[in-house]
């Protein structure tokens, strides 16, 4: 199974969760979540279409 492109990574000390992308054969920073509306946030941001969607779809996230 390949690595998914965006990683939400286990949660710091505060409870904010790190959120990486896979680009260019690095992982790029995108920030800290506090809530799925942040991930959401994140998606957009990245130029993800529909990123509701897209937080329940493993082959991305």
């Amino acid at each position: 199974m390949a690595t998914p492109p965006i990683t939400i990574h286990a949660p710091t000390p505060s409870g904010a969760r790190p959120v990486t992308v896979h680009v260019n054969s690095r992982d790029e920073r995108l920030g800290l979540a506090h809530s799925d509306h942040d991930l959401i946030v994140f998606l957009a941001d990245a130029g993800l279409a529909d990123p509701e969607r897209i937080l329940d779809n493993p082959a991305v996230v």
